[in-house]
């Protein structure tokens, strides 16, 4: 090094003692012969510096090696997630409608009520009905004599059958004309379909409504779901039982679930494809039209993973890292080619070219090449 220093030094000392005053600023033939000559002269001082160079790195004992840091390679548990959006939803998350129009006439719940399956809910004004229906039971008493005394008379062979026929056919039409009363007046009474909440409740006591219009929403939120839409080119890679993480950023609440239903259709609008997801809701914490961020567990294997930044690569498109390899007296680094697999969350799964307990160059990587000794820091 002290060698290096001494030429540079004579080198500034030559080029300083040129003075300015001394070069001809008109005589271009002599500026063009004093510039080859100093040219020949760094040309030369480059040439000795050079070996004065190589004799330096022959004697110097104490060398200035890159330092740096390795890990040691273990298998380990490599998850890849196909990141998605989805929504709650419900199939016993319905709008109760009434058949047949008519004046609440009592209503027997409240919001936010627990009901069971089959409890009346609300009662419409069946007045009009129960009066026909009363009217309907006397002619049907009166049909119903008249039959039974001409159903006598026919076995007797007395009358006509005409007459046996118009009882007969009288009497059956005051039947289904009751039953199909009987059952309006059944259809006045709104009931639960199944267990559930009772989340609104529409209209007010004494109002006019008409058929099919909205009277109470009825909610039961112990199964819930989520449906999400996966683009077609992941159809190979999700099946039924297929691990998936659900995280509800608005209520701060993560859920571990799996798929249980995947949809036979493509959307031709958007390449696209359902999935059904069930939750477990005990706190009734998850609420319909919810949103939902998946992680889709799509692939898993265990093998060497490193960070991706890690990786490099040469002028042939290989990847390659560097391993550390010891001796007794020295300390150096070896190319190792590499297949790499899937890559998630800045980290990538190893094919081929690692096994377990080697030591990879971590910090300094990116100043060494094949074959440079180092120092461990």
């Amino acid at each position: 090094m002290k060698y290096t220093i001494l030429l540079l030094t004579i080198l500034i000392t030559l080029f300083s003692c040129q003075n300015k005053k001394d070069i001809p600023k008109s005589d271009l033939a002599k500026l063009q012969a004093d510039k080859s000559k100093i040219q020949k002269q760094v040309d030369s001082l480059g040439r000795y510096l050079k070996e004065i160079e190589k004799a330096i790195n022959k004697l110097d004992t104490v060398k200035q090696l890159q330092k740096v840091t390795f890990f040691t390679t273990k298998d380990t548990v490599f998850n890849h997630y196909i990141a998605l959006h989805g929504i709650v939803s419900s199939d016993k998350n319905v709008i109760l409608r009434p058949e047949i129009g008519g004046t609440i006439q009592r209503i027997y719940v409240k919001e936010g009520q627990k009901v069971n399956r089959g409890q009346t809910l609300i009662q419409l004004d069946a007045s009009t009905l129960t009066d026909k229906v009363a009217e309907l039971k006397t002619q049907l008493s009166l049909a119903t004599t008249t039959y039974e005394r001409q159903k006598r008379l026919w076995n007797q062979k007395i009358g006509s059958e005409m007459q046996y026929l118009n009882a007969k056919t009288q009497k059956e039409a005051l039947e289904s004309s009751l039953n199909s009363l009987t059952n309006q007046i059944g259809k006045m009474k709104i009931k639960a379909p199944f267990s559930g909440v009772i989340d609104a409740i529409v209209p007010k006591l004494g109002e006019l409504i008409g058929p099919q219009s909205s009277v109470i929403r009825l909610i039961n939120l112990n199964d819930v779901f989520i449906e999400a839409d996966v683009p077609e080119t992941y159809l190979p890679a999700l099946k039924k039982g297929t691990p998936v993480l659900i995280d509800f950023t608005s209520i701060n609440k993560q859920v571990p679930s799996k798929i249980n239903k995947i949809g036979n259709y493509i959307n031709p609008d958007n390449r696209s494809f359902k999935i059904r997801i069930p939750i477990a809701n005990k706190d009734h914490s998850i609420k319909p039209n919810l949103l939902a961020d998946l992680k889709i567990n799509d692939y898993s294997a265990t093998g060497i993973v490193l960070p991706v930044n890690l990786i490099q690569m040469n002028q042939k498109g290989e990847k390659f890292v560097y391993s550390i390899s010891k001796d007794s007296i020295k300390t150096k680094v070896v190319k190792r080619l590499l297949e790499v697999g899937k890559e998630y969350d800045n980290r990538v799964i190893i094919i081929e070219g690692l096994k377990p307990d080697e030591q990879i160059v971590l910090k300094g990587s990116k100043f060494i090449k094949e074959g440079d000794e180092v120092q461990i820091n």
